[in-house]
């Protein structure tokens, strides 16, 4: 048994990219109007950015140049998303980021100008600019890394080739691996990137679950070296262009657009990592017990606690839970989740070629994207609400703000997606007074918000550190470092309470955020402000959950710590990370209570 190809998919399940442009001619249309004001912009402006005034003419073309930029670029990535193996897509997109590059390039000089001109003239400029006025700022902030006009083409005219890392890795990951079936006992068993992910890593039977794991990385295997080698281009690359412009370290390069400083950064990996690590120890030992397993391995860590109770959820069923869950947000949210099922801005489908994990892509002026595989799985639901969090952030902030004022800091972006996880979580806490369903519903805190956030990606980040301090070093990174690191990882966090065998040493291949700078860390970042908030919504209702849409029609015209405060937390000290911990050790600690009850 296969995966079926996408062509076989049913439409229903497919999302509606027609929102974007009706046809491709239409898309090609606007990739004329680009070109044109490309050449219109170069021409009119090239040398002359030298006043206020034709600073912003300039830039209010550029939110344009923006804007189409970000439709046509949309329109043809999230096409070859779902499926790797249509090789038109794949073509239409590589022909379309060459033009990128290219249009890149001709127009690098407007940074580069403005930045030349005087003090006064960017602060005048500032002061009569309304819609620019923050990407001046980010400019003045950029200028010390800024480097000679020529050079600043050059880099963009490569900008194809230097993110050349991840087109490999995705290639690598999506196109060219190809998983056999596995056979535990007469049954044979499809297998394939996300049906690994999305459905084994869960199933109830340990000897299907550690079998699927096995096959699994026995497959990813066959590719480390091709993996580590294109890991390694992108870190080695991040570091000269640190060193280029002048940074103090490839760490201070990658949080610089984070706005965040390397201390929050360490904090976030330092404190998870020794406090949160006995708690979780003790949730393994719960579901080894639960489960009556041998021992512990990396292959169960995402059993259920209760998997018989785990309900089979519809993509209908789906539907009722998420407009429930997210009710306490307001009329208007809910009606973006139901206009968010009729219209197709999910791709549910499961199909050869289709990335993995979930994402949700906001083109502005459009509606949202999302991508997950639906498996019939409450985890489903949460994924859906999560990423549907990105759909709401993105739908206030692109209606209040400028194209320029929507690129919110890494550190902040996964605040409004984890923040509906917990909103669902407490909604069906409400529902049932029920033990076994209070249980149920507080293990997929822990299985998979918490378990997700907090110890996935918190590894993740962790092992990040430890290759970017070799690069830093002057290092370089191989599959065999690579293995060695993310193991040492993986047993320093969980000791002798789960054993982490080789297999599990290259979940490090399992990752595209890895090509994305220092991301993987901003999930812990971004849900330790959301169970702040979440508490403060609980406790005070309406008045912290209007403070909390604030925050998200904001954008960036705030930093990661003025949206904190927007919201009511101050992330500047330790307590909202130690109080969010000591939550999750909580959860824990009842599961284990309700567990001993229901056992008696």
């Amino acid at each position: 048994m296969e995966l079926k190809s996408r062509k076989d998919v049913p439409v229903e399940l497919t999302w509606d990219l027609s929102s974007i442009y009706a046809t491709e001619e239409e898309m090609y249309a606007d990739v004329e109007k680009l070109k044109a004001l490309a050449g219109h912009m170069e021409a009119a402006y090239k040398g002359k950015l030298c006043s206020p005034q034709a600073i912003n003419a300039c830039l209010d073309d550029q939110r344009e140049l923006t804007r189409l930029y970000t439709l046509t670029g949309s329109y043809c990535d999230l096409a070859v998303s779902v499926d790797y193996y249509d090789t038109y897509n794949q073509e239409r997109n590589e022909k379309l980021c060459r033009l990128f590059a290219e249009i890149s390039s001709s127009l690098s000089f407007i940074d580069s100008e403005i930045i030349q001109q005087d003090e006064a003239v960017l602060r005048d400029a500032v002061e009569m600019a309304t819609a620019n006025k923050h990407y001046l700022e980010n400019i003045l902030r950029s200028k010390p890394h800024q480097l000679h006009p020529e050079t600043e083409r050059a880099l963009a005219a490569l900008s194809q080739t230097l993110s050349a890392p991840y087109q490999i890795y995705n290639m690598t990951k999506l196109a060219d691996m190809k998983f056999d079936a596995f056979t535990v006992g007469e049954k044979e068993y499809p297998l394939g990137y996300s049906l690994f992910e999305d459905d084994y890593e869960y199933e109830k039977d340990s000897q299907v679950r550690r079998a699927a794991f096995a096959a699994f990385s026995k497959k990813i295997r066959e590719y480390e070296n091709v993996t580590a080698a294109a890991y390694n281009t992108q870190v080695q690359t991040e570091k000269t262009m640190a060193n280029l412009r002048g940074f103090d370290s490839v760490f201070e390069s990658l949080l610089f657009p984070h706005k965040v400083t390397r201390e929050l950064y360490n904090r976030q990996i330092d404190l998870i990592t020794e406090h949160l690590a006995p708690h979780m120890r003790r949730y393994a030992r719960l579901l080894q017990k639960i489960h009556k397993l041998d021992k512990m391995t990396f292959a169960d860590l995402k059993i259920a606690v209760d998997p018989e109770y785990d309900p089979h959820v519809t993509i209908e069923e789906s539907k009722d839970y998420i407009e429930k869950g997210l009710s306490i947000l307001g009329e208007d949210y809910v009606e973006m989740v139901r206009t968010a099922y009729r219209d197709r801005w999910v791709d549910f489908a499961q199909n050869a070629g289709k990335s993995t994990g979930g994402f949700c892509a906001s083109p502005y002026g459009k509606n949202s994207f999302i991508l997950l595989t639906w498996n019939n799985r409450m985890a489903d639901v949460f994924t859906l609400a999560h990423e549907l969090g990105h759909a709401g952030h993105f739908k206030l902030c692109n209606s209040a703000q400028s194209i320029f004022d929507t690129y919110v800091s890494g550190y902040f972006i996964e605040a409004p997606s984890t923040m509906n996880e917990l909103l669902m979580a407490h909604y069906l806490l409400k529902t049932n007074p029920d033990k076994r369903f209070r249980r149920w519903v507080l293990s997929c805190m822990i299985g998979n918000t918490y378990y997700h956030n907090f110890v996935t990606h918190l590894m993740e980040a962790a092992y990040q550190r430890k290759v970017y301090e070799i690069v830093e070093a002057g290092g370089s990174v191989n599959a065999e470092v690579l293995n060695r690191l993310m193991k040492e990882t993986l047993q320093a966090f969980w000791g002798e309470d789960v054993e982490i065998s080789d297999d599990a040493a290259r979940t490090w291949m399992r990752q595209p955020h890895y090509y994305m700078g220092l991301y993987s860390y901003t999930y812990s970042a971004g849900l330790t402000v959301a169970t702040e908030v979440c508490k403060r919504i609980e406790a005070e209702g309406a008045p912290a959950v209007e403070d909390w849409k604030k925050v998200l029609a904001a954008g960036s015209t705030l930093d990661p710590i003025g949206l904190a405060k927007l919201a009511g937390i101050d992330i500047t000290t330790d307590e909202p990370l130690l109080d969010t911990i000591a939550y999750i050790g909580e959860i824990i600690a009842e599961i284990e209570r309700l567990t001993e009850e229901l056992e008696s």
